[in-house]
């Protein structure tokens, strides 16, 4: 009876340090692809997760009619929370106060970091009846902010492309003509409320010279439902208000991601099959014979170079045209907003 012979596990072992170099740039390539498709597939996943775990079921958003999933957009009157909490019976009473949230939430250029280079933060104004909604926001460092102070998320500084230390407690940020204190830090169960800055609604009113506000969150009783405030908002057509659960916010915002997360899965895959064809190229020239009509080199003439600028041309026309073509799309002033 035929038997096969396993060869020892450090013959291979002993064979990649036949040629040293070509072992190393394998294991290289390689790494690098793994790499590539970790970073595509952990970005598409956090951006998922993030979005999945930001909405909170028993809480309704009510905002601007029109506003959809752009709340930076959104403009109601100041004396809408007290409205609201005098009109609905379904609000979730805590410590003996209505769970009722005014916010006023924009993206502006924040000031962080050596050389306090500016760059798009998030920032919400906010009172000390936020922590009664966003049930997720745990203070973990530092306290609650007053006058002049801002409270930073634990992701903040990951938004605003600095150190972690440049939002430590006490460093200053410097937003909208203002330089503002970080009076603390929060965490949020890895929700989307982890990148941002929050500080006093009053301030920030009085910062960017508005009195309105962008949204007013409510947190539900147990027993209530969402319909009474969305059929609350119908009713009052002089309002221009609309309500959602926060949870259906969030998945229209899944919805507006949804070609970024198919681009980055398909990014993914093309890495993934490059790197698997590179991969059985290389294993199998290990093991091949030389070609047999002998050595050349490479020859870069005019048809090569140009089908190099071809090919990156057709890459700056395929990366611009469907951007440009969306932003045709929108209306002025939302196209404008979005830059």
């Amino acid at each position: 009876m035929l038997r096969l012979r396993v060869l020892p596990w450090e013959y291979g072992v002993r064979n990649l340090l036949r040629r040293p170099a070509r072992s190393l740039l394998t294991l290289g390539a390689l790494s690098t692809v793994v790499f590539l498709v970790l970073v595509i597939v952990g970005f598409v996943r956090g951006l998922e997760k993030s979005l999945a775990q930001s909405g909170d079921p028993a809480v309704v958003l009510v905002s601007a009619v029109g506003s959809q999933d752009s709340l930076e957009t959104s403009s109601i009157a100041g004396r809408t929370p007290a409205l609201l909490a005098a009109s609905l019976r379904g609000i979730e009473h805590r410590f003996g106060v209505p769970a009722v949230s005014p916010e006023l939430y924009l993206g502006t250029r924040v000031a962080a970091g050596p050389g306090e280079r500016s760059l798009l933060g998030l920032v919400r104004g906010v009172t000390p009846a936020a922590p009664l909604v966003r049930r997720q926001v745990r203070i973990v460092e530092g306290r609650w902010p007053e006058p002049g102070e801002v409270l930073a998320g634990r992701l903040a500084a990951v938004k605003l492309g600095c150190r972690d230390e440049d939002l430590a407690v006490g460093r200053p940020v410097p937003f909208e003509g203002r330089t503002w204190r970080v009076s603390g830090r929060f965490s949020a169960r890895a929700t989307a409320f982890e990148s941002e800055l929050w500080c006093p609604l009053a301030d920030l009113q009085q910062a960017i010279r508005r009195q309105d506000l962008s949204l007013t969150a409510l947190l539900l009783a147990p027993q209530a439902s969402a319909s009474e405030v969305v059929l609350f908002c119908k009713e009052r057509t002089d309002l221009e208000l609309q309500a959602m659960k926060e949870t259906d916010y969030y998945g229209l915002l899944q919805k507006h991601y949804r070609p970024v997360r198919v681009l980055a899965w398909i990014v993914a895959g093309l890495v993934a099959a490059a790197g698997i064809f590179a991969g059985l190229n290389t294993m199998y020239g290990a093991v091949a014979v030389r070609f047999t009509m002998g050595a050349f080199t490479l020859n870069i003439d005019g048809a090569t170079v140009l089908a190099g600028c071809g090919t990156g041309l057709l890459l700056g026309v395929l990366g611009a045209v469907p951007p440009a073509l969306r932003a045709m799309r929108l209306p002025v002033a939302e196209g404008l907003k979005a830059l």
